[in-house]
């Protein structure tokens, strides 16, 4: 079977093509629907593709230009979304066979409103680890998201499905999820660009919720600079979801240009050294030699963070879920439903003091950035391992492959700080990519984002087209 070429070309660069009337919307997107098809066997990165949607969507866009019309600044971008973010007329499956009883979503989702309205192209819906439990997509009941680089290893998760979709060429930008690091593993383990934004930054309204007071919505992108764009284009203070705490939007567009010059970075040292391997610490290293960072920086309490996030995640998890599994236990995904139900489990009193600790914890995270304005740091400890690998061996001491894949990821996101994950390839990772995080303190999406497209423009971390060979069924 003969794959169509990767779209990997400068996604924002075909933008502005749109825009100036030099190419069409419909072109862009037939480009990913042929390739999606030619692909998806392999990766299984899709659980539905709204076509007819697309198309008319896409339609709209050229025929504005025809009309002279001024375009939205994302006009003809293809993209697909996570299956727990709504599209009107589909069932939010958010995973799992025991939502497909539910009846169609009404409405989009408040980001897939946002997407259209700045002239994006929805191609479909992304596979993930059932209600968003998990770090690997591999999903029992739709199948493993495999990662384009490797099939046999995983894409990472709960956002598998949108680091695929993305690594493997079938579209430029996706939209996942991030509790405790489901955007920035599938970045990291597939080798693209992502964004976990603040805390509240984006309206989550309309998206499937996992632990309501941790989940955090994001996109992923094929480079640096289109994934600042498309984040500009989420932005929106949304009063109607108690969750979204920003009160106006913050364009980091025009704040990209000074690059990295008078930045105080540092590299987080520590936790996040003792749990990273060879190919994890050579990632930082190539991203802290060029940005000039060689101070390293303790990051407070991390292990307690990382068990309150544990704590809090199973306990809002399994208690959002509790009525069905008290119904439906055995439909559920065997890889998580006996977290879902110790979570049910726990004592009131775990839960409430692992909050009492999350203030206080996030005080002291954020006193960091009185001093620093980035951090780095692994965003996983190892390249992505094989699909079914059950435990992990770094620096010695055996971890559970699904949770460990995590131990980097959850003390950040617990304090809520904004990270971007840089894609990088070491040579000790044998051809397989793993990310840095690039974290600022909250509400400075900018400066992580400056330096993701400083890391970008000297070449030193990229979004790679994998071996189309691999991406045969």
């Amino acid at each position: 079977m003969a794959i169509p070429s990767s779209p990997f070309s400068d996604s924002s660069a075909r933008l502005d093509a749109i825009a100036r009337g030099e190419d069409s919307a419909r072109d862009w997107l037939q480009a990913c629907l042929s390739r999606i098809e030619a692909t998806d066997g392999a990766i299984n990165a899709f659980t539905a593709r709204t076509v007819a949607r697309a198309r008319a969507e896409a339609d709209a866009i050229d025929a504005m230009r025809a009309a002279g019309r001024p375009l939205p600044p994302l006009a003809g971008l293809p993209y697909a979304v996570k299956n727990l973010f709504d599209i009107q007329g589909e069932v939010t499956l958010a995973g799992s066979k025991i939502n497909r009883d539910r009846a169609p979503a009404a409405a989009d989702a408040v980001l897939v409103q946002r997407m259209r309205a700045a002239g994006a192209v929805l191609v479909g819906a992304l596979n993930m680890d059932e209600y968003a439990y998990g770090f690997t997509t591999e999903n029992s009941h739709y199948g493993p998201t495999r990662n384009p680089h490797d099939p046999t290893r995983i894409a990472g998760g709960s956002s598998g499905g949108s680091g695929a979709a993305v690594a493997a060429g079938q579209v430029p930008v996706s939209l996942g999820s991030d509790t405790n690091g489901s955007i920035r593993v599938p970045a990291s383990l597939c080798g693209v660009w992502g964004l976990k934004p603040t805390f509240g930054r984006l309206s989550r309204r309309g998206a499937f919720p996992f632990v309501h007071s941790i989940d955090h919505l994001g996109p992923f992108a094929d480079s640096a600079a289109l994934l600042a764009r498309v984040y500009d284009a989420l932005q929106y203070p949304d009063a109607e979801d108690p969750g979204c705490h920003a009160r106006a939007v913050q364009p980091v567009l025009p704040r990209l240009a000074p690059g990295t010059q008078g930045l105080r970075i540092g590299i987080l040292g520590g936790y996040f050294d003792a749990n990273a391997t060879e190919p994890a610490r050579a990632a930082v290293s190539a991203v802290a030699d060029a940005l000039g960072a060689s101070r390293t920086v303790e990051w407070p309490d991390a292990t307690l963070g990382r068990a309150a996030a544990f704590i809090v995640t199973s306990s809002e998890g399994g208690s959002l879920h509790l009525p069905t599994l008290r119904r439906r236990a055995a439909d559920f995904e065997p890889l998580s439903v006996d977290r879902f139900i110790a979570g049910a489990l726990q004592p009131a009193d775990w839960l409430a003091r692992a909050h009492r600790f999350r203030r206080r914890y996030q005080e002291r995270v954020h006193a960091l950035f009185q001093d620093w304005d980035l951090l780095l740091a692994p965003a996983t400890p190892v390249p992505a391992p094989v699909i079914g690998t059950e435990w992990l061996d770094i620096n010695g001491t055996a971890h559970p492959c699904r949770p460990a894949m995590g131990l980097l990821t959850q003390p950040i996101s617990f304090a809520g700080c904004p990270v971007a994950v840089a894609p990088v390839w070491p040579e000790v990772a044998q051809g397989m990519p793993i990310g840095v995080q690039l974290i600022a303190a909250p509400w400075r999406e900018d400066i992580a984002l400056r330096a993701a497209v400083a890391l970008e423009r000297a070449g030193i971390a990229r979004a790679r087209c994998p071996n189309s060979q691999d991406l045969l069924p």
